[in-house]
């Protein structure tokens, strides 16, 4: 099956989930630009991503090394981060994320940690991967990515 195929089937199994293409290359376009931005010294390996807002504000975010790798910011938790930052929770609640796209030379979705992260601020979201070329790689949910997963209802927050 065609990529274009692929994802025109995830989007018929998850309407719910379906953007414009315009908004999607939006997305890509940002987080393009905030993978040139990324502060990489140590392992010269640039990440950048932007994440969907429910007010459809995009944020983007860049990786940021610090010597001490696990002190090191993901490109996906900096876009999340300026998005709650620039008053998002404020304006759509909690669940502010619609989609996050994530851009970098490999072919993965987001780590383990921003799952968490991005399961803070939404139930479910489209999260894409693109290579630097900005052509998608990968087209998942968070609720496939990261299931059955410990959340902020299960503590009675909704």
């Amino acid at each position: 099956m065609l990529k274009e195929q692929r994802i025109a089937a995830f989007f018929e199994k998850h309407p719910e989930l379906k953007l414009k293409r315009g908004v999607i290359d939006k997305l890509i376009g940002e987080a393009k630009r905030m993978r040139e931005t990324a502060y990489v010294p140590y392992s010269d390996y640039k990440v950048g991503a932007a994440v969907l807002c429910q007010s459809d504000e995009i944020y983007g975010g860049c990786n940021v090394e610090n010597v001490a790798y696990t002190l090191s910011a993901h490109a996906e938790q900096v876009a999340i981060l300026r998005a709650a930052a620039a008053g998002e929770i404020e304006k759509s609640g909690r669940k502010f994320i619609k989609a996050l796209v994530v851009v970098h030379e490999g072919n993965s979705m987001p780590c383990g940690l921003c799952r968490q992260i991005i399961q803070e601020f939404c139930d479910d979201a489209l999260i894409i991967n693109t290579n630097v070329e900005g052509k998608i790689l990968g087209i998942s949910s968070l609720s496939t990515l990261l299931p059955k997963a410990f959340g902020p209802t299960h503590l009675g927050i909704e």
